[in-house]
């Protein structure tokens, strides 16, 4: 089973067990008993898993926990043992340490939820800074792939919604016969839709010309949904005052120039896939990751699966192997903003506090940055 973790705008977190289908309102599951002893063991396996990337052995806690009272290196190894049997620690080799388990660190993001901390006033700033300058929602998206990379050190990811990838690139108008013109609108993800259109009455390749040129100038990189809400509001406030081209531009809109294509492909960023070739795994596993993390299309779909849309809280899943096979050591860590979805994809061992603010972090900035 997947763990995920849900975490509101103003720092509330709650945690959801739910099943590898994230199906809404399943059936939560509850973490495992353990003491407070072997909460302690646990949480300074993980954290020091993360850290080196090494197992970690008995005598190693010992010197962490020094003389404090009950924390021997016996009893250390006792503990560890019960973490084991519990399912939430490996022993890779006979005489090696141990490290945690999938479930080991969805318990570990669990406790996390217990006492938030927020990103650092440097970190902010460094996020902030990052996306300076940023003017459209393409651009937004283009900087969080990077940005996220960059703080995480996995792979960032930034998937724009089926709205906002089809934003307007180009439009043009051809006559084809007497009251029937074809449109062709490109946008910025590259597609192209094209229609034929029937007018009331015939449109000479003047009045085309015209109207293609008011669109294309006026209201490139904007939406389609967003063109059609201000051509009804100007069409309604100004009605007779439109010249000749307002009302070419109206009966072009009118009879579907601009509707929208449902089938269009949504866009997605990707960044620092490179960032896993340093890992820990074996060349075939790791040439199976990269071949699925390269395949952008299950991409999207593993997004769309697992963040919410209507949901605006981060979600962490701890192994995707549901996914796609070559998955299994890696977490997903991804919010919805209101140009799509950002994210992170990274291994198992990945510093899940800051990256998870993060992603919280750069989401609200997407709510800003359409504001204004």
């Amino acid at each position: 089973m997947h763990n995920t973790l849900r975490r509101g705008w103003r720092g509330d977190i709650n945690i959801y067990e739910v099943l590898p289908e994230c199906r809404p309102g399943v059936e939560m599951v509850s973490e495992p008993r353990i003491s407070g002893r072997e909460r302690l063991v646990l949480t300074s396996i993980i954290e020091s898993y993360i850290a080196t990337g090494e197992p970690v052995g008995s005598q190693t806690l010992a010197r962490q926990f020094g003389n404090q009272e009950g924390m021997s290196a016996a009893t250390i190894r006792n503990t560890m043992a019960a973490l084991g049997e519990a399912g939430l620690l490996d022993q890779p080799h006979t005489s090696a340490g141990r490290v945690p388990t999938a479930q080991a660190f969805r318990f570990y993001v669990e406790q996390l939820a217990g006492a938030p901390k927020s990103l650092t006033r440097e970190r902010r700033e460094q996020i902030d800074e990052s996306f300076a300058g940023v003017g459209s929602s393409q651009q937004f998206l283009e900087r969080t792939s990077h940005v996220l990379a960059l703080v995480s050190s996995g792979v960032g990811v930034a998937l724009a919604s089926a709205r906002e990838a089809q934003t307007l690139e180009h439009i043009h108008f051809s006559r084809l016969s007497a009251g029937r013109v074809l449109a062709v609108v490109v946008t910025t993800s590259g597609t192209v839709q094209d229609r034929v259109l029937l007018l009331d009455r015939d449109m000479p390749v003047g009045e085309l010309e015209a109207s293609a040129r008011f669109l294309n100038e006026n209201f490139h990189a904007w939406s389609i949904d967003r063109i059609r809400a201000e051509l009804d509001r100007r069409l309604i406030e100004e009605r007779t005052e439109y010249d000749r081209l307002a009302r070419a531009v109206k009966e072009l809109y009118r009879k579907g120039a601009l509707e929208g294509d449902s089938a269009s492909g949504q866009v997605i960023f990707v960044e620092g896939v490179a960032n896993l070739l340093s890992g820990e795994m074996d060349r075939e596993r790791l040439r199976v990751m990269l071949t699925a993390l390269e395949a952008k299309q299950r991409l999207i779909e593993l997004l769309n699966a697992y963040v919410d849309a209507r949901q605006r809280m981060v979600r962490v899943v701890v192994g995707l192997e549901d996914a796609a096979p070559g998955m299994e050591n890696l977490v997903l860590i991804g919010s919805p903003a209101n140009m799509g979805t950002v994210a992170v994809i990274g291994p198992t061992r990945i510093q899940y506090e800051e990256t998870i603010n993060a992603v919280a972090y750069i989401a609200q900035l997407s709510d800003r940055l359409l504001q204004d």
